[in-house]
């Protein structure tokens, strides 16, 4: 097993060519960006569409949050925050096309090399629109900034909880 790092992997997921897919990498950017960061060992990353290749990313990191466009039958735009086996529950529940390697797969591959985050979650926008485009809708680009929030919640939460002197 690889040994643990104290960075906080804030791991942006999505296809910046799609409308409001790209949601997941605008965050992480967003979370890159902000001054708290330095607070933090947070390492924002842009994982676009990379898949089974973040995996060492993954499995270096001391704790992690995933930020993806999310169906949550909700209104777009809508943020809900899914924490260590909620987490794991929703990404096994969603319905997804057989054929990708989804985030549950690769959660999957961290489990058999025993290298899962204990502080792990997954930050997930309702899209509106997942079609070809540049520019996410309205809504969903309304809700950077909330989804930006939920990230620091819980690094901050993890930190006060006192998970690993590591993260802060």
């Amino acid at each position: 097993m690889i040994e643990k790092d104290s960075s906080i992997l804030v791991l942006g997921l999505g296809n910046t060519l799609l409308t409001d897919e790209q949601v997941g990498v605008r965050v992480a950017e967003a979370v890159g960006r902000d001054p708290r960061a330095e607070t933090y060992p947070i390492r924002a990353l842009d994982g676009g569409t990379m898949g089974l290749s973040l995996l060492v990313d993954m499995e270096e990191a001391g704790a992690m949050v995933v930020i993806d466009a999310a169906q949550l039958g909700a209104a777009p735009g809508h943020v809900a925050t899914f924490e260590g086996a909620e987490m794991d529950h929703f990404l096994r529940t969603r319905g997804r096309n057989p054929h990708d390697i989804g985030l549950d797969d690769m959660l999957d591959g961290l489990r058999l090399r025993e290298a899962v985050p204990a502080q792990r979650a997954l930050v997930g926008v309702q899209p509106a629109h997942l079609g070809v485009g540049e520019a996410m809708t309205e809504a969903v680009a309304a809700a950077v900034p909330g989804a930006v929030e939920a990230v620091f919640a819980l690094v901050e939460g993890w930190s006060k909880a006192g998970v690993g002197a590591k993260l802060h």
